[in-house]
């Protein structure tokens, strides 16, 4: 199974530990943002970070940029400037604005048929899925009946054809359920359609290369020694979080026939995200490579201007980024969750910064958001994998310190 339950806890200090060794922090703040730092930091020391970075850019230009920590989960090598991670379903953040970008340009119906632009789609019943409800996972495709290796996974056009032939296990447009791996291959196999390209050379071209982006979906070889090697960590016993899964969500990832299981499941056995193969691969909804800096500063141009880019959204497209498509019980991952047509919008199960922000978590912990009312946008990426899905405690804690110091 590639993702476990969504954890929820709290502090649970005790007074008769050892002073941990403080973590060298690297990078800037600028005045005022020193929580951040402080945040960062206790995030080594409290709760079991062992290489991360964190960005914050405010009306376009960065306020944050800080890293700390191996660049590795398992050496000692130091983290630097430039450190790339796997960030997991933060990728699905940049295919949903890749897809927008497609509606903007007038190339993509959002109400059109999935299945005006690929014919193939419309098999078993899915001939009135909409392009919008495949963005906001109410597609009922979350699930393959035959899962696929990593190697399908990663062929071009073998996950397309699945999940084509897949029968959907709701009716599409009348509920949600998070399409955990399946939305790899939605979003990839209608960008191709519609421009001919794959998804990860679209991101390549007509928003990584404008904004000077270190972000992949599918990484150049000539970028292999920039990416860390990433793995499971737990946050300490003592002096830091202890998660505690509620009992649904948990009997829903232990149980092999759950839609949860299932969804997670539809690559199985699970992938070495570690593997330089699956790095090469385009995996448009688990597999980008990021620095933070890259995830901060294309969310900053989602929402403004930023220094030597582009803005990429129009104001017409951030509305309709935040405008809500799906909210209540997820079927797939048992707690309530909201989603517009692609990104995941603020709520319980993943807080952002404020009501209006939008973004997507990473299983283990990477986040990337935008916030327009107040300016800010957000990458953190860390390699050291806990058992979260949607709320990792590293990551709110940077959240809650970006907060109070808008707060004042």
């Amino acid at each position: 199974m590639n993702d476990t339950a969504e954890a929820t806890g709290h502090p649970a200090p005790d007074e008769q530990d050892p002073a941990p060794e403080p973590v060298a922090v690297h990078g800037t703040v600028a005045p005022g943002y020193e929580p951040v730092r402080d945040a960062f930091a206790r995030n080594f020391a409290q709760l079991g970070d062992r290489g991360a970075a964190v960005t914050v850019h405010r009306h376009g230009s960065p306020v944050v940029d800080l890293w700390a920590g191996t660049r590795d989960h398992d050496s000692t090598a130091p983290w630097e400037r430039g450190t790339a991670q796997v960030v997991h379903s933060v990728t699905k953040g940049v295919s949903a604005a890749a897809l927008l970008l497609l509606h903007q340009r007038g190339r993509l119906d959002l109400d059109a048929p999935v299945s005006t632009y690929w014919p193939e789609y419309a098999a078993e019943g899915k001939e009135r899925t909409l392009v919008r409800h495949l963005l906001a996972h109410r597609a009922g495709v979350p699930v393959l009946d035959r899962p696929l290796t990593p190697d399908e996974a990663a062929r071009p056009g073998t996950g397309a054809a699945a999940v084509a032939a897949q029968a959907p296990v709701w009716e599409p447009g009348t509920e949600h359920g998070y399409h955990a791996q399946t939305y790899s291959w939605l979003t990839g196999e209608l960008v191709r359609r519609v421009t001919g390209i794959s998804l990860g050379r679209y991101v390549a071209e007509e928003i990584a290369g404008p904004l000077g982006l270190d972000l992949w979906i599918g990484l150049p070889p000539a970028q292999k020694g920039r990416v860390g090697r990433s793995g499971p960590v737990s946050a300490p016993e003592r002096g830091g979080l202890r998660l505690r899964p509620r009992r649904n969500v948990q009997d829903a990832y232990g149980d092999p026939a759950s839609l949860t299981r299932r969804a997670f499941d539809a690559i199985d056995p699970p992938v070495d995200e570690n593997s330089p193969a699956y790095h090469a691969a385009e995996i448009p909804g688990a597999n980008g490579i990021a620095t933070a800096y890259a995830l901060s500063r294309f969310y900053a141009s989602l929402i403004g201007t930023v220094e030597q880019g582009p803005r990429l959204f129009a104001p017409a497209t951030l509305a309709l980024a935040r405008t809500v498509e799906s909210e209540g019980p997820d079927r797939v991952l048992v707690v309530p969750t909201r989603f517009g047509p692609g990104f995941m919008l603020h709520g319980a199960a993943s807080p952002l910064l404020a009501e209006g922000s939008f973004g997507h978590p990473g299983r283990g912990g990477s986040l990337g958001f935008a916030d327009p009312e107040s300016g800010v946008a957000f990458g953190y990426v860390t390699n050291g994998l806990q058992k979260t899905v949607t709320n990792d405690p590293r990551a709110q804690a940077l959240v809650r310190a970006v907060r109070g110091v808008l707060q004042g």
